[in-house]
């Protein structure tokens, strides 16, 4: 799939990943979301330079009207980190002040555009505190995708975003075929490797401003923005497929089914479906015709 993100009216969508799909390591600075659409959240600062701005090869990419396309660059000094400003149209700000260039101490806020950030150094243990309360909070701890109660918050802003700017969005419902004889047949912790792989398949397919999420034992959602319902049919498809062909006899540990399979529904978001809750039925319904059809399939109001 490609993302179309070049309409300078949208906003940041999945440009930050959660910790863990990162390999974040303790001893890291980082940046964490005050304000913004992923609130919250931590952008890790390594030794390489880190370019904010609106343009598509911007290392953090916010797409927001405000915000130049190179607006402002972060990098490592032996001394510490430094912000400065790439001659912006509306200024970097440092703690309610703009700048030109400057040092970065722990608990600066930077603004950019509508975002704040806050920056945190590498011995700092309020951001070690922030970061296990963050994954508490959003993550689910078998698959390490976002929960169902960050997965409802994402699909209302996305939500908003869509129907504000007139962009499309997609969802997609997935849930696992026969799972309970999964759990019956082969216990509780092959089900647990089930759902692990599962999941990690999901992450993989995903590009990387999709939404990925587990929502119920066996069950699982996709959030796809700016994307038609053709597209997400076929990235489902795509899903499907590389589920189906998951070999999990190469796990060690408890015995596992020779295969699995998954179902999907796709919804879109238009006139019938501007709700979390209207949107969340008819990608039910979709799976619904998806099981009725003989699962290992994906449904949509397409086909």
């Amino acid at each position: 799939m490609s993302s179309r993100d070049n309409d300078p009216s949208t906003t940041q969508r999945r440009t930050i990943r959660p910790q863990r799909e990162l390999g974040v390591e303790h001893g890291q600075a980082c940046l964490i979301v005050l304000q913004g659409q992923r609130l919250g959240q931590r952008i890790d600062l390594g030794r390489s330079p880190l370019v904010i701005g609106r343009a598509p090869d911007a290392d953090l990419q916010l797409l927001e009207h405000s915000i130049s396309r190179q607006h402002s660059r972060i990098w490592l000094e032996p001394s510490g980190y430094r912000i400065k400003d790439l001659d912006s149209t509306n200024k970097t700000f440092l703690n309610d002040q703009p700048i030109i260039e400057a040092e970065l101490k722990d608990g600066d806020h930077i603004t950019i555009g509508s975002w704040v950030f806050k920056f945190m150094d590498a011995s700092s243990l309020e951001m070690r505190y922030h970061e296990e309360l963050y994954l508490l909070a959003t993550l689910d701890p078998l698959t390490e995708l976002y929960n169902r109660r960050q997965f409802l918050e994402l699909l209302e802003k996305e939500l908003a975003r869509s129907a504000s700017h007139s962009r499309p969005l997609a969802l997609l419902i997935i849930d696992l075929d026969n799972f309970k004889e999964v759990n019956d047949r082969y216990g509780h912790p092959a089900g647990d490797i089930v759902l692990r792989r599962v999941a990690s398949i999901l992450r993989d397919q995903a590009p990387q401003e999709l939404i990925v999420s587990r929502i119920g034992g066996e069950e699982f959602a996709i959030i796809v923005p700016e994307q038609p319902i053709e597209h997400a049919v076929a990235f489902a498809e795509g899903v499907r497929a590389a589920v189906a062909a998951l070999d999990l006899h190469a796990d060690t540990g408890p015995p596992v089914p020779p295969g699995i399979t998954i179902s999907i529904g796709v919804a879109s978001r238009d006139a019938e479906t501007s709700t979390v809750s209207k949107l969340l039925r008819a990608a039910d319904e979709q799976l619904y015709r998806a099981k009725q059809a003989g699962r290992n399939k994906v449904c949509s109001p397409l086909r």
